[in-house]
């Protein structure tokens, strides 16, 4: 039987989720049409260099989250702790900055089991709002987060490269 435990990342850990980000963002989206490779790849290179990757670690509003099933790192989180936008209504809001898992384990309750534990951590350091910005032409991760309570509230620009694209955001009650 597969067992997925989660754990809070740590310094040491700045290799694995570099790679975790950078496979698991490639693989979410670089078969997008309307991805341009060459804003993908000068987006991914400034995002999931390790040195990055190791300056978020070290942000102490970051908390990283990594799931790994049967010891194997299969994915990860991102939360931002007082991070907000206009649009969304929080006192205490925290950001779902990201949540991926690697495709070969899509369906095995990574993505839920990630989830869950970040509203749990949330709801611990008694956050009152979860908010998220999801790409508009990624229905399949709107659908999983309207199946776990956010509704969309507005709408943003992330800049992928030099293409700008439209994010919806999302929030959630805690």
């Amino acid at each position: 039987m597969n067992s997925i435990s989660i754990r809070p990342a740590t310094i040491d850990d700045a290799k694995v989720l570099t790679d975790l980000a950078y496979t698991t963002f490639w693989d979410a989206f670089a078969h997008h049409p309307k991805n341009a490779p060459d804003d993908l790849n000068h987006y991914m290179r400034q995002a999931f260099s390790e040195e990055q990757i190791l300056s978020e670690l070290q942000d102490e509003n970051s908390i990283f989250l990594i799931a790994e099933l049967d010891g194997e790192a299969a994915g990860y989180a991102k939360l931002i702790l007082d991070n907000i936008e206009p649009g969304i209504t929080a006192e205490r809001p925290v950001e779902l900055s990201r949540l991926y898992s690697h495709q070969q384990f899509l369906g095995k309750g990574i993505g839920q089991g990630l989830m869950n534990a970040c509203v749990e951590r949330a709801k611990e350091d008694s956050r009152d709002v979860m908010w998220l910005g999801v790409w508009e032409y990624n229905p399949r991760a709107q659908r999983f987060y309207e199946k776990n309570g956010f509704r969309i509230v507005g709408s943003h620009v992330f800049l992928l490269g030099e293409d700008p694209q439209t994010d919806l955001l999302m929030q959630r009650e805690l």
